[in-house]
C-alpha cells in the first residue's frame, strides 16, 4: 500500500517504534460492584505486569488528564453528562426514572458507583491524550488500555460502557487526519463506534465479533448509510473460533480494507473477551493470536491508537494487553512471568501463554463454508469502493491536551 505522507519512522531494523503509554494510577480504584463482571482493576494489574517486564522505560508514559464536559460534549449530549456528573450512588434510588432514562441503574450492566464520574473522565482522558499525541506525531503508537468502552451511546449508557472514548479520540484524530480506520477485536459488536459514523465516509468501522450475542447487532449487511454506504463493515462469527479461523477472516479483510480506504490513523480496539477462557466471551482465541491483529495492524507503518475493551478473566486481560504492548514494541517476553504484585493470580502456570482450561475451550461452530462466504460477501463489498474519500481542511479546532510525562512512574 502506498502511504505517502502518512508513513512513520521507524528504527534501523524497520521495525522499532516510538510508543506511548497513557495511565492513570487511580484507575485501579474504581469499583462497578462485587457481583459486576467489569474490574477497573485489571488496568492496574496490566501495568504491574509491564513494569515487572521492564517494558515501562521502553515507553513514554503519561498520567493523561482528566477530560473535561467541554470533551465529553463533542459527542455526548449535555443533559446525559450533566447526570453523569452529579449523579451518586445514595441519589440513584430517588432518581431511579431519571437514571432509567439514561440506561444507569443501582445494579444491572451499568450501575452508579462511587466516583463514576472521575472514572469516565479519566478513561475518555487517556484516549483524548494518545490521540492528541499521534496528531502531534510525537510517537507512532499510543496505547490507552483503559480505554476501549464501545457500545456508550450519545445519550446514555450500554453494555458497561458510560462514554465512548473511542468516539472521542476519532474525533480528535480527525483534526489532522482525512480517514480513519477503526478496528475492533472484542467478542462483542463495536455498536456504538459504529453508530457514531454510520453515515460517514471519514471514517470506516470493522468489526469482527461473535453473533446473536449483546448487543445483537453488527449483521453482515449492515454497511452503512449515506455517504457511509460501504464505510461499516461487519464480520459476524460463531463461538468458538480459533486463531487459524480468525485469521483467515481478519487478515485478507484488513490487507484489502487498508488498500482501498488508506487510511491515515487506525484505531484498534484489542477487547479481551475473544479470549478463550473469558467469562463472558465464547472464542477460542489465544493471547498470540489475539495479538497477531496488533502485529499485523502495526506492520502497515501507519499512526496507530491501541486501546482495551471488554475482557472479564482477569488473569488473562493482564497477560494479553502486557503481551500485546511488547508486541508495540517489537519487544520479546520470557514466557515465565516474572515477580509483580499479583504472581499468585496467575496460577498454576505463571507463565504468559497459559493453556486454556480444558473445561472452558468451546466447540468450533465455525465451518470453512461459512467462513469463506462471509469473507467473500465483506471483500466483494470493499471493492465496490473505488477510491478513497479525502476532504479539504478548512481552520482545525484546538487540539486536546496531550497529558503530563512521568518520567519517576518506573523509576
Amino acid at each position: 500500500m502506498d502511504s505517502g505522507g502518512n508513513s512513520l519512522p521507524s528504527g534501523a531494523d524497520g521495525r522499532k517504534r516510538r510508543v506511548t503509554y497513557h495511565y492513570d494510577q487511580q484507575i485501579g480504584n474504581y469499583y462497578y460492584g462485587y457481583k459486576h463482571s467489569m474490574k477497573p482493576h485489571r488496568i492496574r494489574m496490566t501495568h504491574k505486569l509491564l513494569d515487572a517486564y521492564n517494558l515501562l522505560p521502553k515507553m513514554q508514559v503519561f498520567q493523561p488528564r482528566m477530560a473535561t464536559i467541554e470533551d465529553l460534549t463533542k459527542f455526548h449530549t449535555d443533559d446525559y453528562i450533566d447526570f453523569l456528573k452529579s449523579i451518586t450512588p445514595k441519589m440513584a434510588e430517588k432518581l431511579s426514572d431519571k437514571c432509567k432514562k439514561f440506561n444507569l441503574s443501582t445494579g444491572g450492566d451499568c450501575p452508579v458507583f462511587d466516583g463514576l464520574y472521575s472514572f469516565c473522565s479519566s478513561y475518555a482522558g487517556g484516549s483524548l491524550s494518545s490521540a492528541a499525541r499521534l496528531n502531534k506525531g510525537s510517537c507512532d503508537i499510543a496505547i490507552n488500555w483503559s480505554g476501549g468502552l464501545h457500545h456508550a451511546k450519545s445519550s446514555c449508557a450500554s453494555g458497561f460502557c458510560y462514554v465512548n472514548d473511542i468516539v472521542l479520540a476519532i474525533l480528535e484524530l480527525l483534526k489532522h487526519h482525512q480517514r480513519v480506520l477503526y478496528v475492533d477485536i472484542d467478542v462483542h459488536h463495536g455498536d456504538g463506534v459504529e453508530e457514531a459514523f454510520y453515515t460517514t465516509n471519514r471514517v470506516m468501522t470493522v468489526s469482527f465479533h461473535q453473533q446473536n450475542i449483546f448487543p445483537e447487532t453488527g449483521d453482515i449487511r449492515n454497511i452503512g448509510d449515506l455517504a457511509g454506504k460501504n464505510y461499516a463493515v461487519n464480520v459476524p462469527l460463531q463461538e468458538g473460533i480459533t486463531d487459524e479461523n480468525y485469521q483467515f477472516m481478519f487478515k485478507p479483510i484488513i490487507k484489502k480494507v487498508m488498500e482501498v480506504y488508506q487510511p491515515e490513523a487506525v484505531v484498534l480496539q484489542c477487547g479481551a473477551d475473544s479470549l478463550a477462557d473469558d467469562r463472558l466471551g465464547r472464542f477460542n482465541l489465544t493471547i498470540k493470536g489475539h495479538g497477531e491483529c496488533v502485529k499485523f495492524l502495526r506492520s502497515f507503518n501507519v499512526p496507530l491508537l491501541l486501546l482495551g475493551g471488554g475482557g472479564y478473566t482477569l488473569r488473562n486481560v493482564a497477560r494479553c494487553w502486557c503481551y500485546e504492548t511488547a508486541v508495540a514494541l517489537d519487544e520479546e517476553l520470557d514466557n515465565d512471568l516474572p515477580e509483580n504484585d499479583y504472581y499468585d493470580y496467575y496460577g498454576p502456570t505463571y507463565t504468559l501463554h497459559a493453556p486454556p482450561q480444558v473445561w472452558e475451550i468451546r466447540d468450533n461452530k465455525n465451518s470453512i463454508c461459512d467462513l469463506h462466504n462471509i469473507k467473500r460477501t465483506v471483500l466483494q463489498n470493499l471493492s465496490n469502493l473505488e477510491h478513497a474519500p479525502s476532504v479539504q481542511f478548512q481552520e482545525r479546532p484546538p487540539n486536546a491536551d496531550p497529558g503530563e510525562e512521568l518520567e519517576d512512574m518506573f523509576e
